[in-house]
């Protein structure tokens, strides 16, 4: 196993070489020039500005700043944010326990709907559950984050007044209280993140326990006297499971997508909004390395799948 997790970080490499030179390319090309507000402010000398680009060598050959970026990122710097003037990788370790907090708790919601209702509907199919499972996961999967988020604050928090609508960070206080407060402020982004997966991933575990139900082995194992739970649950739904693995280590990238539009409704001191604040303000570097994170996360998914199709299924080797 660990000479197929060699060999698959050793292929990775490449990828993510060629992520950054694509990634730093375009942002490179890309109109708009981060000291705009200085040019635009009559107090400042025209020669303040020509020093902060040859400072930051922002007027080099792209290749020049590609290998001089890439080698700072290998030894720990990432760079230095031109709008908030703090180091980009301060900027990210600030926002990133928020996002992972949200991220997380909202996938492990997310499986926790989809796997019992994608079974269940799975094992009664065309009955009234699966009818009504299918209709709410359709639903949710139509419904826009945006949509959704503005729906939950229109009804928990204006009309009903039970959630806040602010996600703050900086909550004052201490013990059960404070986190208590945080656990308030976080059920609706991660409600809104957690059900919209949760629906889209109920549908997919529907239809692979389906397929896995109807083959023969499936038949011999009940022809052995074997309960309908433990055929279900040892030799349907751990093989039912892997294509379902891989659907979500490609959407999980996805997943922080639709995080920057909930953290923006909810106000939510996560990565997405310092990439949409980074993007407002042309702060290349701090774009750079997020989209670099998001792109590594992609790889990293990717293989942690590879690693679960062996636990799921011993007929697959790491060769």
């Amino acid at each position: 196993m660990w000479q197929y997790l060699l060999r698959r970080l050793a292929i990775a490499v490449p990828s993510i070489i060629g992520i950054s030179v694509v990634l730093f390319t375009i942002l490179a090309l890309a109109p708009g020039d981060p000291f705009e507000e200085l040019a635009a402010n009559p107090n400042v000398p025209p020669e303040i500005r020509a020093n902060l680009r040859a400072q930051f060598g922002l007027d080099d050959p792209i290749a020049t700043r590609y290998l001089r970026w890439f080698g700072s990122m290998l030894v720990g710097d990432w760079g230095y944010s031109f709008a908030s003037r703090v180091d980009v990788d301060t900027l990210i370790l600030q926002r990133l326990p928020v996002t992972l907090v949200v991220i997380g708790a909202s996938q492990v919601l997310a499986l926790l709907v989809a796997l019992p209702v994608g079974v269940y509907a799975a094992t009664r199919p065309y009955s009234i559950f699966d009818q009504i499972a299918s209709t709410i996961a359709f639903a949710g999967y139509a419904l826009p984050t945006f949509f959704t988020g503005l729906l939950l604050i229109l009804v928990f928090s204006i009309h009903l007044d039970w959630l806040p609508f602010v996600y703050r960070a900086d909550l004052p206080g201490s013990g059960w209280p404070w986190i208590w407060a945080h656990v308030k402020q976080s059920i609706m982004p991660v409600a809104v993140l957690g059900l919209f997966q949760g629906a889209a991933w109920t549908r997919y575990v529907r239809s692979s326990v389906l397929d896995v139900i109807r083959l023969d082995y499936v038949t011999t194992a009940r022809s052995k006297g074997l309960a309908e739970r433990v055929v279900i649950v040892k030799h349907v739904v751990r093989n039912a499971l892997i294509p379902v693995v891989t659907l979500v280590a490609i959407q999980m990238p996805a997943v922080f997508g639709g995080a920057i539009v909930t953290e923006q409704i909810f106000r939510v001191p996560g990565i997405g909004s310092l990439l949409i604040s980074a993007i407002l303000a042309n702060d290349t570097p701090v774009i750079m390395a997020v989209t670099f994170v998001l792109s590594i996360l992609v790889i990293l998914c990717n293989l942690l799948a590879d690693i679960l199709y062996g636990w799921l299924d011993p007929r697959i080797a790491y060769r």
